[in-house]
């Protein structure tokens, strides 16, 4: 069986502060605290900060998280509904892991 999954890329949403550090801003904590929820249901299998520019983070959940599932739970974070965050869900194929 092939192991697809329905990824989270957050990007900045209306109210990023160009030039301040993901961490440093207003309302991260929210966002952050929303997926650990997540994870600890056992439905988030990683997630973070990208270093780059244009991306600010992806999520990845775990095999059998439905798009329904995680596009409700990334619309639901406090960061996205403050303007803080957007997000997009892409569909990735899992090609190698251990």
């Amino acid at each position: 069986m092939r192991d697809v999954r329905f990824v989270v890329i957050h990007l900045p949403g209306p109210k990023w502060a160009p030039g301040v550090p993901v961490f440093e801003q207003a309302g991260v904590q929210a966002h952050i605290d929303h997926f650990r929820a997540l994870f600890a249901q056992g439905k988030l299998a990683m997630g973070g900060p990208f270093f780059s520019p244009g991306a600010v983070g992806m999520m990845i959940p775990e095999a059998g998280v439905t798009r329904e599932e995680i596009e409700a739970f990334a619309a639901a974070d406090p960061a996205v509904a403050e303007g803080l965050l957007a997000f997009e869900v892409r569909e990735w194929l899992v090609g190698m892991k251990k």
